[in-house]
């Protein structure tokens, strides 16, 4: 049967890590200036980017680790240097490559991954799937991850409704504050992996 308890903690922590709310203000930033169809199929491409990599995460995550030699505080820390580059191209203001090189770019990385599909969302899917039993129990977890990605292209998709009220103006200055907040993400995410080496040392 369903697992109604199973299906709200993953969902709840998925919802604390993926944050949605935090989102939408790197992705107004990341996609401002180009087209509503563009900044639409682009919210619909970072989504499925980042359900193809939970998904495969989710089914094979530990043996893929385990074949890279690749530790989750390496993944961590690997991925907050990622987001690191961006916040700071964020913050400087950097806008000169090809914008459909660009455009793929920013759909693919770093909305797919690493902000949605981050380290703690993976390490997180991997545990519920190994810990799921049974059939409800794996229906139950991979509702959830389904459920979260339909409220991320949701919150992406109608935030772009935000682009016409703030302007041209508005648009530099939730593009700064999302440096910002995407720095700091990035930081965090690099000292919790750095914790984590020292712990397991």
């Amino acid at each position: 049967m369903f697992d109604f308890a199973v299906f709200g903690s993953l969902f709840l922590t998925l919802f604390v890590i993926m944050d949605p709310p935090g989102i939408t203000p790197i992705f107004l930033a990341l996609t401002s200036g180009r087209p509503a169809k563009v900044q639409r199929r682009m919210a619909w491409q970072a989504v499925c980017v980042a359900f193809g990599v939970i998904a495969v995460f989710g089914v094979c995550g530990q043996q893929i680790l385990d074949y890279l030699h690749v530790s989750v505080p390496a993944l961590m820390i690997a991925g907050g240097l990622l987001l690191l580059l961006i916040a700071l191209d964020l913050l400087t203001g950097k806008t000169d490559e090809p914008k459909q090189t660009k455009d793929v770019n920013v759909a693919l990385v770093p909305l797919g991954m690493p902000l949605l599909a981050g380290p703690g969302a993976i390490v997180s899917v991997i545990l519920a799937v190994q810990k799921a039993d049974g059939f409800g129990g794996q229906l139950s977890v991979w509702t959830a991850i389904v459920a979260m990605h339909v409220v991320l292209w949701l919150t992406m998709r109608y935030s772009l409704v935000i682009i016409r009220v703030i302007k041209d103006g508005g648009v530099v200055l939730v593009t700064r504050l999302a440096g910002m907040m995407l720095s700091a993400i990035a930081v965090q995410q690099i000292i919790n992996g750095v914790l984590q080496v020292v712990r397991g040392a």
